[in-house]
């Protein structure tokens, strides 16, 4: 009687095939929700500043395009992850006494600076919200 101890080389090309199937298809949807989870950070950073810099108004009558005076320690700020810089300036067609615009604009060593679809993200003081890139309407 004959009694096998391991595998047979074609047994083994076989499995290795299957896990490089699986993860040529499981590695781009983590990056994917990797690249959507550093999307929310900022977010939720802008959101953040955006409630700082009401609250400025309310104290003191107007905005302000250096996020020092907002309690941040550096302008530009950095999000927590460290993939994006945000920073305030005054819309357009306004002052930054009456309206403010932040951005939130990736950090070029960030693997964030990658993505091509939200590149930088805005949102104003009216509670305008858009973005740059392949695809800015379905950034936010």
């Amino acid at each position: 009687m004959w009694l096998r101890r391991g595998f047979s080389l074609l047994e083994l090309l076989v499995a290795v095939c299957i896990v490089a199937i699986l993860l040529s298809v499981a590695l781009p949807a983590y990056q994917s929700s990797v690249i959507r989870s550093r999307r929310s950070d900022a977010m939720a950073a802008l959101v953040e500043v955006a409630g700082r810099q009401e609250q400025r108004r309310f104290a003191s009558g107007s905005y302000t395009d250096d996020l020092r005076e907002l309690d941040y320690p550096d302008d530009p700020l950095l999000t927590d992850g460290g993939h994006y810089r945000i920073t305030a300036r005054a819309c357009a067609d306004s002052s930054i006494i009456s309206c403010f615009q932040l951005t939130a604009t990736p950090v070029a060593t960030s693997p964030q600076s990658g993505d091509r679809r939200c590149a930088a993200l805005t949102l104003d003081a009216r509670g305008s919200r858009s973005a740059t890139g392949s695809d800015p309407a379905r950034c936010w």
